[in-house]
């Protein structure tokens, strides 16, 4: 499942940079995560940095976008395919 960003967002600017897949962006008002991009950092890290890093505990799973772990292992794998390690 993909993460999103709540409106309590207060754009502290530390969660794209944190994002191994640039699936974070800044939106209209707040950031936004990008589903075709968040593999909740699996294949990078343990755990997914932007919800570690953030503040205020605005991004929480997207139940719009439920995925298991073998297809974000998929996803990152699909994303990263070609890439230098």
């Amino acid at each position: 499942m993909a993460l999103k960003i709540t409106d309590e967002c207060i754009n502290c600017d530390v969660c794209e940079p944190a994002c191994p897949n640039q699936a974070i962006s800044l939106g209209p008002e707040i950031y936004v995560i990008d589903p075709l991009r968040c593999t909740e950092c699996v294949g990078h890290f343990d755990e997914p940095q932007c919800v570690s890093l953030c503040p205020v505990d605005c991004i929480p799973k997207d139940a719009d976008c439920e995925e298991s772990h073998t297809e974000l292992d998929a996803k990152y794998r699909r994303l990263t395919a070609g890439q230098q390690p």
